[in-house]
């Protein structure tokens, strides 16, 4: 379980006298309320899965058939589904990390916090000024002021320029609290954007895999097809040449049916995954050109790096992204309690004003510079009711975060103990297409002796059928179950990583 200290409801930085101390003179350094953010501490379990971590897997006849090894405590590889060995594959990825609107959307959301960052740092570090220019017609009623002997003057122009200058002092670390919550913000951005690289890169890979086995399993349906109208063709002419019955007839029409009918569900599954694919690489389906990934070439990667539960938490950017939250609810904590303490702004105006525009610059004859102090007498309990709901949220986010890293530690081990049945599945699934094809070829000869019947000729037809289907299943599902893997690892996706905490260059 990952842990981090609680902010504390009354334990502060710097005690109150000191922070007072400070902030009545301006000369020394100011206090800074609230808990200091600490990077949780990582994961002390040794091994992803309950019982025994499976450190390798079974082997099996046929492509992707090969016996993983899984090595523990290496980092998954930049670029890993270059891994699979496809060309094609590698385009797709590299596609839709360029065009994907998803992503565009993940940066220009990057972009905004870092602007949001820029303008409070701008607004909160430095002192504001203001330059004001102005000119009043006005009369003057001398009698209303009390003044009776002497006549009202005539109506005048009065012509005002002046500059003023403002700074709140940050004594109590209210500006700095905010800055940081800020800047976390930015980092939580920042590892969103990587999430949904990391996310986009594992379902196009899904996707192009998860097709290229459907297009497998259509390709031996339709073969299978084939042969079984060739076969239907002969039954008919042995039929009329009174060789068989017309039940044989049926029962041989009746399988070629039932072949054709799986055929429309994976054509649609198929182009599913195009409509799917052009999606993620920011094309319309009218307009995408769907590359053809054979599934036998793909190469089933036999060492599978796996990286240490340890530094899962530095490695998934879901994972930083919660933590990033964590570090915002706990400078929001911060704010909260110097809001409780005193303001102390400091502000001055400079200027001249005359009787005549021309004169303006003539030098400065008004002036003035001071200090206000706002300290909240009764609010309500408004001030401390949000200190509670800035340590409530910081608890939320807290809980949020170890949340998210149990919920990876889980989807680590389901891959792990799911590519390690993967490979049993396939074992025994080619071993029974294998024997299926035997038996096929078995029947076959016996039925061209006439030593069973047709309609046992035909269930050995389906039992191959089905067999060769669930061998090229499960072919496709070790390979995108390794993707999965690496995905669940926080696999890199080739982009270096941009500067996330402030304070960035202002403009």
């Amino acid at each position: 379980m990952c842990v981090v200290q609680r902010p504390h409801r009354r334990r502060r930085s710097r005690s109150p006298s000191l922070c007072a101390a400070l902030g009545l003179s301006a000369t020394l350094a100011a206090c800074t309320l609230g808990p200091d953010f600490r990077t949780p501490d990582a994961t002390s379990v040794a091994q992803y899965t309950t019982g025994a971590q499976p450190s390798t897997t079974v082997g099996a006849n046929g492509a992707q058939g090969a016996a993983q090894t899984f090595v523990t405590g290496e980092d998954v590889p930049s670029g890993w589904w270059t891994r699979f060995g496809s060309p094609a594959l590698d385009t797709l990825v590299a596609q839709a990390l360029a065009d994907s609107p998803t992503l565009r959307q993940a940066e220009a959301k990057l972009r905004q916090a870092q602007e949001d960052y820029r303008a409070q740092a701008g607004a909160r570090e430095l002192p504001s000024a203001n330059l004001k220019l102005s000119g009043t017609r006005q009369q003057v009623d001398l009698a209303s002021l009390g003044v009776t002997n002497v006549p009202n003057p005539g109506p005048f122009t009065l012509y005002n320029a002046n500059v003023s200058i403002s700074y709140t002092l940050d004594v109590f670390g209210a500006n700095r609290r905010a800055l940081e919550a800020l800047a976390a913000q930015v980092d939580y951005q920042h590892f969103t954007l990587e999430a949904a690289r990391l996310s986009l890169a594992g379902n196009v890979v899904t996707a192009a895999l998860r097709q290229a086995s459907a297009r497998a399993q259509l390709s031996a349906l339709e073969g299978m097809a084939s042969s079984q109208r060739v076969q239907l063709d002969i039954t008919r002419a042995r039929e009329r040449a009174g060789g068989v019955a017309r039940l044989d007839v049926e029962n041989q029409a009746a399988l070629v049916a039932q072949t054709e009918a799986r055929l429309p569900a994976l054509r649609s599954q198929i182009a599913q995954y195009d409509h799917q694919l052009a999606r993620l690489t920011g094309q319309a389906p009218g307009a995408f050109a769907s590359p053809v990934i054979d599934l036998d070439t793909l190469r089933l990667p036999q060492t599978v790096p796996v990286s240490l539960p340890s530094t899962l938490a530095r490695r998934r950017p879901d994972i930083r992204a919660a933590e990033a939250l964590l570090h915002k609810a706990s400078a929001d904590v911060g704010v909260a309690s110097a809001n409780l303490y005193p303001q102390f702004t400091l502000s001055g105006t400079f200027g001249t004003q005359r009787m005549r525009a021309a004169d303006l610059g003539d030098g400065i004859n008004i002036w003035n510079i001071g200090m206000n102090l706002l300290q909240p007498l009764f609010r309500g309990g408004e001030l401390r009711a949000q200190r509670r709901s800035a340590i409530a949220a910081y608890d939320a986010a807290l809980a949020a975060y170890q949340d998210t890293v149990l919920l990876g530690l889980a989807q680590v081990a389901d891959a792990l103990r799911t590519l390690a049945s993967d490979a049993s599945t396939l074992a025994a699934r080619a071993e029974a297409a294998q024997r299926a094809e035997t038996s096929l070829q078995i029947a076959s000869e016996r039925y061209r002796a006439g030593g069973i019947s047709h309609l046992s000729w035909l269930d050995v037809q389906r039992q191959a059928l089905d067999a060769t289907r669930a061998r090229l299943e499960a072919q496709g599902d070790r390979l995108t179950d390794t993707a999965a893997l690496w995905q669940a690892l926080g696999g890199a996706t080739d982009r270096p990583a941009q500067p996330r905490t402030g304070p960035w260059p202002r403009d």
